[in-house]
């Protein structure tokens, strides 16, 4: 009786932690999406091509939230950009997110968007930073190989969905609070947007994601909160 009570107890386990597992499909780039400019200009970076991890490399997952599919939910807090589909499914990207003290959050559009943009720095960025006034498109350029412009109230928040030049920062808190990706996960999501798509910027601390990237760095899996 005691060996058939352990039996259950371990079956019971199971379909909890089963219940808190998240689905994830790996999806890889696709380079036929790629522009002739995009495979000539990511030929030619001179950043090391750092790996992304593997709890932030773009996936296919399961996604709880009730956004419109064809919007766009970020979550600093776990740095992922979800792009909702339809049948409860959204692909998920790493990012890097802005310091807590530069972050913005709240509902916006998008605005616009540029292949290959020029860099404008902001007076702050330029006082802080000590970078030039302008940056000429190009592959090292700190906005990578797309941008997608936030508008709010039909006014330019001045915060944007971008490519980067630093892939080993996605995951972390260092951008002036612009939504880094990588060049390839930028092209993937630009060619699946268009201007007017809804960007829902979660408030920090207030991250809802199923899937815990903290706890996956450390080897735990992809567990919910």
């Amino acid at each position: 009786m005691s060996s058939l009570k352990v039996t259950f107890g371990i079956l019971a386990a199971g379909l909890m932690l089963s219940g808190c597992m998240q689905a994830t499909t790996w999806e890889a780039t696709n380079t036929q999406n790629f522009k002739p400019r995009d495979k000539d200009l990511l030929s030619k970076v001179s950043y090391v091509k750092t790996p992304v991890a593997e709890p932030f490399r773009r996936a296919i997952v399961d996604y709880h939230r009730k956004e419109t599919p064809g919007s766009i939910v970020v979550d600093s807090d776990n740095h992922y950009l979800y792009f909702v589909q339809d049948g409860g499914k959204a692909i998920r990207y790493g990012i890097t997110v802005g310091e807590e003290a530069m972050a913005w959050s709240g509902i916006a559009k998008i605005g616009s968007m540029t292949e290959w943009p020029a860099w404008h720095p902001t007076p702050s960025e330029i006082s802080r930073l000590g970078v030039p006034t302008f940056v000429a498109p190009g592959p090292d350029n700190p906005m990578g190989s797309r941008a997608m412009y936030l508008y709010s109230g039909g006014k330019d928040t001045l915060f944007r969905i971008h490519g980067t030049n630093q892939p080993e920062y996605i995951g972390a808190s260092i951008s002036s609070g612009c939504i880094r990706m990588t060049n390839e996960d930028a092209i993937d999501l630009y060619n699946r947007v268009k201007v007017g798509t809804i960007v829902v910027v979660l408030e920090p601390k207030h991250g809802d994601s199923p899937y815990n990237s903290r706890l996956a760095l450390q080897g735990g899996g992809t567990s919910q909160f």
